[in-house]
């Protein structure tokens, strides 16, 4: 799942599996979940090749969220 959210000092593109995608320019989000973001300032930030690549892994690299509750915040990778 990909989402985005306008903020004051830009636009937030966050990824809920992001930490899985292992890139740097994602900053890991401050819960237990596997969520990373990117916040652009300008439209010159945003770099093609890496968005491309942010969302062929968004759509590969799945966690299990509906099951969280019954492994007690416990997530694990679907294949």
């Amino acid at each position: 799942m990909v989402g985005y959210s306008k903020l004051k000092g830009g636009i937030r593109l966050l990824f809920w599996s992001g930490v899985g995608f292992e890139d740097d320019k994602l900053k890991p989000g401050s819960g237990k979940f596997k969520d990373a973001s990117i916040l652009y300032t300008s439209v010159d930030e945003i770099k093609l090749k890496d968005l491309k690549s942010w969302l062929r892994k968004a759509k590969e690299i799945q966690w299990d969220y509906k099951n969280v509750v019954k492994r007690k915040g416990v997530l694990i990778r679907l294949k």
